[in-house]
């Protein structure tokens, strides 16, 4: 039955990502979006946070209401355990997506993650009823099937970067608009000369070294090969320079740093991090030298690990770990939106950024960036065009930033700053996606049912040789499952091995079938007021339940 339950007087926001309290570039998004609109006071928002459970208590303390994307139902976790791929997609809210959707009843729907986290969606039949937002990085070219295919199906798209805008807009689809993720700017600054030198000194660095920074999760698509490769030409092209490189990173991820350094003969001495502790949250700047270390500041014994994600350092921290470098260097692949970019511009610091992806919009003088040449290679599968950034280049760009004058230096130290201001900061990111939303009008009534989709038990199946394809077919077109192969593919093994073993495609086909006609009796819906008499003397209920009138009340 239809559900016109009356909505409130503000527009309900339903924000799906990362937990706004995750220390990921998409909990930074949640967390810096939500917050603006939660202090307008013009919406309802309900989080639905991924990489949290449903019923999560700590979601409790949040000043909006927060719903963990995780199942908490057993039947489905077990599921999940057995089919990989389906606790892939739960991992991004597929488990519990359509059951968040029935019982707040957004208004608006937004949508903040990779496009293959959100796969589908599009496709839900309560995608087009309300205002679906999409706000999703393209990190390369050419755009995959699916970014095609969920512009074509979503009246609102966000991207985070201009070359995917343009990309995108090729062909006539809805708008796209372009909003990168809203970064604060009073956490990050440059802080005066005496304090800067004064930071440097206790942190054991010489206020006579040239310090090169970079700023990354430690993942392959990151270009540390390049960036030591570039880093050695460097130090034989320039002996005099006294630099050193800092590596913000987490060093038991991804790349393995020292088997690197010690291919290109670079002293790990040259070669600085970030050390963390857990137990008094201080941090160190020093050369790596493997993970739990003891902390010289509070005496703790193998609490100092490399930064990472679920510990690491905070924000005023980080702000002085910009604040150390003399240059911020970052090398990718691709990427689509590098937020340690922006925090450096920030600072004030120069930034060469390879000119790709989104570096196309950090790369540039207005935007107080050098661009580092690259190179084209093709990753495996997707075919995406990915950049291999030149180390010649990366060497040659650090020898202009330590040749260049001081006032030329802050010169484009304070246009970057200015730059991500304008074109990344909360107030105005926020301010212009709050614009967005103004537009779209409120959903007066559910007056749709998603709660179930009708099977088809009459479906007479097509001719089809391949028996995976018949039972793909089955799966589609009786029992209405959307993408099989994506959300069931241990289903598909499973008939595939009983029609190889004891079953026959007749046999199959009348399971599948009674299986349809056992959903649709156990879902149809029967209004309730069908069940009433309609006479001149008015309906009458009798309402019997087994406790007391608080109950009835209640009910």
């Amino acid at each position: 039955m239809p559900n016109k339950t009356k909505k409130k007087a503000k527009k309900k926001i339903l924000a799906h990502s990362n937990h706004s309290k995750a220390r990921t570039g998409f909990g930074k998004h949640m967390r810096h979006l939500l917050s603006y609109l939660y202090n307008t006071g013009k919406y309802e928002i309900v989080e639905f946070a991924n990489g949290k459970v449903w019923n999560d208590p700590s979601l409790s303390e949040m000043p909006w209401k927060t719903i963990g994307s995780l199942p908490f139902e057993q039947h489905i976790i077990d599921e999940c355990n057995r089919d990989q791929n389906k606790g892939r997609l739960a991992a991004y809210g597929h488990a519990k997506i359509d059951d968040v959707i029935v019982q707040e009843k957004p208004d608006i729907y937004l949508g903040i993650e990779d496009i293959w986290g959100l796969e589908h969606f599009w496709k839900k039949p309560w995608w087009s009823k309300i205002h679906s937002i999409i706000w999703t990085p393209v990190d390369s070219l050419p755009l995959l099937d699916k970014h095609i295919e969920s512009v074509k199906n979503t009246k609102n798209y966000v991207v985070q970067a201009s070359f995917a805008k343009k990309a995108l807009e090729k062909n006539p689809h809805h708008d796209v608009h372009l909003f990168p993720v809203p970064i604060d700017p009073s956490n990050f600054f440059k802080l005066e000369d005496g304090d800067r030198q004064e930071l440097r000194t206790s942190k054991g660095i010489n206020p006579e070294e040239f310090i090169i920074g970079f700023v990354f999760r430690n993942q392959l698509r990151k270009s540390v090969p390049n960036l030591l490769k570039g880093f050695k030409i460097f130090l034989d092209e320039n002996p005099k320079s006294k630099a050193k490189l800092l590596l913000h990173t987490h060093w038991s991820e991804g790349w393995d740093i020292p088997k690197l350094l010690l291919e290109n003969n670079i002293d790990n001495s040259l070669v600085l991090t970030t050390y963390y502790c857990d137990k008094c949250n201080q941090y160190e700047i020093k050369p790596f030298s493997g993970q739990n270390l003891n902390c010289p500041s509070c005496g703790s014994q193998g609490s100092q690990q490399t930064a990472q994600i679920t510990r690491g350092v905070n924000e005023n921290q980080l702000n002085e770990i910009y604040n150390l470098m003399d240059v911020y260097c970052h090398a990718f692949t691709s990427g689509g939106q590098e937020i340690p970019i922006q925090e450096a511009k920030l600072t004030e610091l120069v930034t060469l950024v390879t000119s790709y992806a989104c570096g196309e919009d950090y790369c540039t003088e207005e935007s107080g960036g050098i661009p580092l040449e690259w190179s084209e290679y093709r990753e495996p599968g997707t075919q995406f065009i990915k950049a291999s950034t030149s180390h010649s280049d990366i060497a040659k760009k650090l020898k202009k930033v330590l040749l260049m004058k001081a006032n030329k230096k802050i010169e484009m130290g304070k246009v970057a700053r200015e730059f991500a201001i304008d074109f990344c900061s909360i107030k105005n990111v926020c301010g212009d996606f709050d614009k967005v939303l103004d537009s779209l009008s409120p959903i007066d009534n559910y007056d749709f049912d998603i709660s179930y989709v009708d099977k088809n038990p009459n479906h007479i199946p097509a001719q089809i040789d391949d028996d995976r394809d018949w039972v793909i077919d089955l799966y589609k077109n009786i029992l209405k499952v959307e993408d099989v192969e994506s959300n069931d593919e241990a289903g598909i093994n499973h008939w595939l091995q009983r029609l190889g073993t004891d079953l026959s495609r007749d046999q199959v086909l009348d399971f599948f079938r009674k299986t349809a006609f056992e959903d649709n009796r156990k879902n149809k819906k029967v209004p309730f007021d069908s069940v009433l008499d309609d006479d001149d003397e008015g309906r009458r209920i009798l309402f019997a339940i087994p406790e007391d009138e608080n109950d009835v009340f209640l009910s």
